[in-house]
């Protein structure tokens, strides 16, 4: 005769089962962590140390040898490192090139107005000698 199996036998495989299904499940990724914020740089003049000459140091004496410079801080209108400090690299350039560019366009115009021009220019003088005859 075969013998039953008693109800204890028969949990056995069913608990099998589910563990089985639990390792088979799939676990979703966990959150991200959120990463460090980013220091900003500090500003310049902490990252270059302490300076060597003051804030009132003058120009001419700190450039003496550098008679372009000193035209600089002349056509500038400063006189001490902190004057010169409030202005930046790009904005010295073009306050220094607009009196040439402004000069160039000067020549180039009554140039025109003679029915000549430089060299490669024709162009522009044709331009403006029709924008001067249109009256645009």
């Amino acid at each position: 005769m075969a013998k039953k199996k008693s109800a204890a036998s028969r949990k056995k495989p069913a608990t099998a089962k589910k563990a089985a299904r639990k390792t088979v499940v799939k676990k979703k990724p966990a959150a991200k962590r959120k990463t460090a914020k980013v220091k900003k740089p500090k500003a310049a003049r902490q990252r270059l140390g302490r300076p060597k000459v003051t804030a009132h140091a003058r120009l001419d004496v700190l450039f003496q040898k550098d008679y372009q410079a000193r035209e600089v801080f002349a056509f500038l209108r400063v006189e001490t490192i902190r004057e010169l400090e409030e202005h930046a690299p790009q904005e010295i350039i073009e306050q220094m090139t607009h009196p040439l560019v402004q000069t160039v366009d000067r020549i180039r115009k009554a140039l025109a107005l003679n029915n000549r021009s430089l060299a490669r220019d024709e162009k522009f003088a044709v331009e403006f000698l029709n924008r001067l005859i249109t009256g645009r």
